[in-house]
């Protein structure tokens, strides 16, 4: 049977990333889209001769089996909240939540209302990286961890909600550090920090020659941004696991964008070098190395198109769907994820508070 599935938000990834593998997989049937601007919903109604409304309380939950939230970041614990209430399977897009108290205020409506639910951070699903996380098996007491993700110029712009740190939670660190986190619990499992040095900075986020222009943003009515474009961290485990965070919109240090993993055990050190994302300014191919007594051997990735791990993520979605134990769980890695940039940006001196009114509307 196939699953039932409403699509809140016609932003960028509604329109560019969901909508497309949810019309061309086998396993979803798109039947309704939910956003408050008439303009979208129209072009979604266009798109697929499927109903689209301007709020969610408008949707019956008996008329679908899964939300899936593409809404701009301040919107999703909110818009999470009022559909898990009503008992529906809620997806939503990173970040799931932009503090620990949305965290908990989720996990509450997850439990009364009984549907799951789930989290999206698409890069785990990589080929490279779940390759890598395979390695980390054979390379003894993992010792250290480096993420770094850089962009050579690629500042959202996103009609300027993602540079607002009241619409967007924060910058970078809640964008491409909330996935290099992500993939992080997929390589080493759950952790938590007993230390964290971190610093921000935003040299570049309000130089229009910074943006990426290959999403094709509409541009920003005026460039105010108030959020970092490059954070800095440096964590450590109660185990004594050390772990470097480096990501940036923007940077001279780079001519192309590229993801950079290291992990260093005690028994060898593997490094997979890559480009996550959509960016057309990335690396070749992924390459992955391991080390080991000083001699270096290259492990076979295999080469997919750009995108992929976002129609992975949708087949093991229908599998999380038809598993009891899955309530609970999306939540609790959330939780621990947003905990851990809320200690990065308090360990930088980043304010934690949004700077201006948000709404409450599925706006994208």
């Amino acid at each position: 049977m196939r699953i039932r599935t409403v699509l809140v938000g016609f932003g960028w990834s509604g329109r560019e990333i969901w909508l497309p593998r949810l019309m061309a997989s086998g396993d979803y049937e798109v039947v309704a889209a939910v956003d408050p601007d008439p303009a979208k919903r129209e072009a979604f109604t266009a798109a697929t001769d499927r109903p689209a409304f301007g709020d969610v309380d408008l949707l019956r939950a008996e008329d679908a089996d899964l939300a899936l939230v593409a809404s701009p970041n301040h919107l999703h614990a909110a818009i999470a909240r009022r559909l898990l209430s009503q008992g529906l399977a809620t997806f939503v897009e990173k970040p799931v939540c932009l503090s620990s108290a949305e965290a908990d205020t989720l996990a509450e409506a997850e439990r009364a209302g009984g549907g799951p639910l789930l989290a999206g951070s698409a890069c785990r699903y990589r080929a490279d990286v779940r390759k890598l996380a395979d390695l980390a098996g054979e390379l003894g007491r993992l010792r250290h961890i480096d993420l770094v993700w850089e962009r050579a110029r690629g500042v959202p712009r996103s009609q300027g909600w993602f540079t607002s740190r009241a619409a967007a939670g924060g910058g970078v660190l809640f964008d491409l550090g909330w996935h290099l986190l992500d993939v992080l619990e997929a390589i080493a499992g759950p952790l938590a920090f007993d230390r964290v040095a971190a610093s921000t900075s935003h040299d570049h986020v309000n130089d229009p020659r910074w943006t990426a222009a290959w999403r094709h943003d509409q541009p920003a009515p005026e460039l105010n941004a108030d959020v970092e474009d490059t954070v800095r961290g440096f964590l450590v485990t109660g185990t004594g696991l050390s772990v470097g965070l480096r990501a940036s919109w923007a940077t001279h240090s780079v001519s192309h964008d590229v993801t950079e993993i290291r992990i260093d055990g005690s028994g060898g050190a593997a490094t997979l070098r890559s480009t996550f994302g959509f960016s057309p300014n990335r690396e070749p191919r992924p390459r992955l190395s391991v080390v080991r007594r000083g001699r270096t051997s290259e492990v076979a990735v295999p080469a997919e198109p750009i995108g992929t791990e976002y129609s992975r993520q949708l087949d093991d979605l229908r599998a999380r769907l038809a598993d009891p134990s899955a309530c609970g769980s999306a939540i609790a890695g959330a939780r621990r994820i947003v905990c851990t940039i809320e200690a990065l940006y308090a360990a930088s001196a980043t304010p934690l508070l949004p700077t201006g009114p948000v709404t409450t509307a599925a706006a994208t």
